[in-house]
């Protein structure tokens, strides 16, 4: 955010693979806020002579955040043919959930009486739960990027469609669109053709978006259903959002020459015009991945890609590999360093595949192979946070995350605003990140937060990183261990294996069930380990890993793998021995072919980025809890989509002051609120609720406002009013959504609010060292498509 002094701002199983300031103004500072009920300094405001005017100035715009940019980051692998209406019902939840803020009561439940849209206002007694975003783009990328160079997943146009030939295994990291992956080059209508949604109630973008917003999610759910599920099985999650909103030159091309090196030409123009179009400088961005596997983002240069190719017969690793990766001799056979010595296990330099299943090339690669064919994942962690990333060459430039703002004509979001966020459905126990009752169990509705309060939900970032006041440990430690340091994690569930594995949920203490177990449900978390080489196709097995977690598939989307002409996992669970909970009959315990349950796998590498990125990052996991009820908070992936929402939510509904106002004798202070809008019908400009027209001593802060860039167009400015008496203090000291006044109505106006003169809770979400605020109240709430000015002087 800009001062202005300087500027003004604006806010803001089958094979897997399937083919595989202003002059006059002493002391001026500006910010764009980011909340409608609260106001933001960035630096102090000292006592000053009370005969100075206004010395402190800045401005919010509706909620601070009026645009958002979310990317949904879709698996479209045959691996998630079974989540695939889980993820046509959760996907549209999620963009409902943040577009249609409900109103709530006092108790911050949902009130009966919803408004028809999120733009109307809500009942009396009650407030939305946050500030609605009325400008919001949404698109939708896959975790298809080919086989980076290498002939697996490559398309050829020449040859017959099937699940092993089609253009859905590369996507290029595209916005997609389609109506149907069987026929990928009819797309849905979107906005402007440019493969995205823009949610647009108010009609004020050229030519206008989505009004409705049951359309917007239903034009979003056909968007989900033509992604398929036929994409490439060696999946890039990672990569494919990188390549859309952050790669600084996205290649035209890529392929290996005839010794298998790294060939990339040209520039994809298209994608640049894609993210240009979709990605505003000063918006929020979002990017939710959901996956059930682990990523395997391929390295684009030397030789990298050949991991991908089929016909490529991987290395075999030095011994030193299978204890530590780390070891300066770990190395392919052939390539260590010159004083290593001799390895006899290198008399077979290759892997046959047996050892070296397709569906497992991406797995434990340092250890299995001597080398990390995959991207660091502090590839991506470094790409959300920083301002310069490497091109290819490795020169450093401008992330096109965070645009170059020199004179402040974009007020361009920066890696300090923290309005970048990513979050991930991923292969995890949801009882590795529920909040628990006081007893330890986890609950999803009400599980107890860090302050005590049961919220239920998933886990905050803050949560994940706190530390057991008994282990030491934190949660982060349960669910990922440290990758780089070969610290496996305390929940064996989350460690990728080929193998039966051993002990018990730290959190739960179910302990890890062997193959062969007759209850399906033996570990309520996994079912039971199972024989993951069992299942062979030519007498080659595909491979395949243990799960973190299993879930019960509704009747109506359970696959009977004997007809089924799409992706299953239970084929041959009848007779191939894999005893595979998927398939085991919950009365019987027999195998058969219908495929009963879902899978995940241990999501390791998103865990990391996610981890990487601190508060900026949102965990949640693929397996749902079991519960029937639709409506419940804790049914399929409502819990995701709360967790997503109320980390957006708060820096939607907010941030705090870094400094105290002085109130005066009467207990409010020197400040004016300037509030610029369109006038809206017949009414007068200010007579609205709060409202007044701006007192003739301020007309140095109506001035700034009518000034101001972001009021272009504007002509309705008035002055809300601050609350004092009696309702003073009801606004400082009622907790309420909707305080009400000792006669039982709404107190309708603002006040400020710091720990020594209201209620503690009002500001408890504050950082320690800044818990003061500005409290907007009832009627007083800022205009939803309105400008916002705070002028205040210092003393008392």
């Amino acid at each position: 955010m800009k001062t202005t002094e300087m500027r003004s701002a604006r806010s803001s199983h089958r094979s897997r693979l399937a083919g595989l300031g202003a002059p006059g103004l002493v002391g001026l500072v500006g910010l764009a806020c980011l909340s409608a009920d609260t106001g933001c300094l960035t630096r102090p405001l000292e006592p000053i002579d009370t005969r100075t005017t206004w010395t402190a100035h800045f401005k919010q715009i509706k909620s601070g955040v009026n645009r958002i940019d979310l990317l949904l980051m879709l698996d479209n692998s045959s691996s998630m043919a079974d989540k695939q209406a889980i993820l046509a019902e959760a996907v549209p939840d999620l963009v409902r959930g943040l577009l249609g803020p409900p109103c709530v009561g006092n108790d911050a439940k949902p009130v009966a009486n919803q408004p028809a849209s999120p733009s109307d206002a809500c009942p009396a007694g009650s407030a939305r739960e946050f500030e609605p975003v009325l400008d919001v783009h949404i698109g939708i990328v896959t975790s298809s990027l080919g086989g980076h160079g290498s002939s697996t997943c490559k398309y050829n146009p020449k040859a017959s469609i099937t699940s092993y030939n089609n253009p859905t295994l590369d996507d290029h990291g595209h916005l997609i669109s389609r109506a149907d992956a069987s026929t990928p080059d009819k797309a849905l209508p979107t906005y402007k053709s440019q493969g995205f949604l823009a949610w647009d109630p108010k009609q004020a973008l050229t030519p206008p978006g989505e009004k409705s917003l049951d359309t917007t999610v239903e034009k979003l759910r056909e968007m989900v259903h033509g992604l398929g599920e036929e994409g490439c099985g060696y999946e890039s999650q990672l990569e494919s959002w990188y390549r859309f909103l952050i790669d600084p030159e996205p290649y035209q091309s890529i392929a290996l020459d005839a010794k298998s090196n790294v060939v990339i030409t040209g520039l994809d123009q298209a994608l640049l015009d894609e993210r240009a179009a979709f990605l505003r400088p000063d918006s929020l961005v979002a990017v939710l991945m959901l996956t059930d596997e682990n990523d395997c983002s391929t390295r684009e240069d030397r030789f990298f890609p050949v991991s991908n190719d089929l016909n490529y017969r991987m290395p075999r690793a030095r011994q030193e590999c299978a204890k530590s990766p780390d070891d300066p001799c770990c190395a392919p056979c052939g390539f260590a360093p010159a004083h290593c010595s001799k390895d006899a296990m290198c008399d077979k330099p290759t892997l046959d595949p047996a050892e070296d299943p397709i569906n497992l090339r991406c797995f434990d690669q340092k250890r299995r192979y001597g080398i990390d064919f995959l991207y660091p994942t502090d590839r991506y962690t470094h790409a959300l946070l920083s301002a310069q990333i490497p091109r290819r060459d490795g020169q450093l430039v401008d992330n096109p995350l965070y645009p170059r703002d020199p004179d402040g004509t974009l007020n361009a979001r920066s890696p300090e605003t923290g309005l970048v966020f990513v979050a991930g459905i991923v292969g995890v126990p949801w009882q590795d990140l529920a909040r628990q009752r006081a007893d330890g169990t986890p609950d999803l509705l009400f599980g107890l937060d860090d302050k005590g309060k049961p919220s239920g939900g998933f886990k905050s970032a803050s949560e994940l990183q706190a530390r057991d006041e008994k282990t030491h440990g934190s949660r982060w430690d349960v669910i990922l261990g440290d990758p780089g340091r070969g610290v496996a994690p305390l929940d064996p569930l989350m460690i990728e294996s080929r193998v039966p594995r051993t002990g018990k949920n730290p959190i739960t203490g179910d302990v890890l069930a062997p193959p062969g177990t007759s209850s399906a449900g033996q570990n309520a978390i996994n079912g039971h380990e199972w024989n993951t080489d069992a299942s062979a196709q030519n007498g080659v097995s595909f491979g395949d890993l243990e799960y973190a977690c299993v879930f019960d598939l509704k009747a109506q989307d359970q696959r009977d793998c004997g007809t089924s002409t799409g992706a299953c996992d239970c084929a041959q669970a009848d007779t191939d021995g894999s005893d595979n909970p998927l398939c085991q009959s919950p009365s019987t315990g027999a195998y058969g072919k219908l495929q009963r349950r879902a899978k995940g796998y241990p999501g390791v590498r998103e865990l990391e980025v996610l981890k990487g990125v601190g508060e900026q990052g949102i965990v949640a996991s693929i397996c749902p809890a079991p519960e029937l009820d639709t409506l419940a908070r804790d049914y399929g992936y409502s819990p995701a989509i709360g967790a997503l929402i109320d980390r957006l939510k708060h820096k939607l509904s907010g941030q705090c002051l870094t400094r105290p106002l002085t109130p005066k004798s009467d207990g409010k202070v020197s400040c004016v609120v300037v509030e610029a809008r369109k006038s809206v019908g017949a009414a007068a400009c200010c007579d609205g609720k709060a409202r007044r027209p701006v007192a003739p001593e301020h007309a140095e802060a109506l001035s700034e406002a009518k000034a101001d860039r972001a009021t272009a167009g504007d002509d309705c400015f008035c002055e809300i009013e601050q609350l004092g008496g009696a309702d003073l203090q009801t606004c400082r000291t009622d907790t309420d959504l909707v305080p009400v006044s000792k006669g039982n109505t709404p107190v309708d106006g603002w006040c400020y609010v710091d720990q020594s003169t209201g209620a503690p809770s009002l500001v408890d979400a504050c950082p320690s060292g800044e818990k003061f605020k500005v409290r907007f109240v009832g009627a007083g709430q800022p205009g939803s498509d309105a400008v916002t000015f705070i002028t205040c002087a210092g003393g008392n």
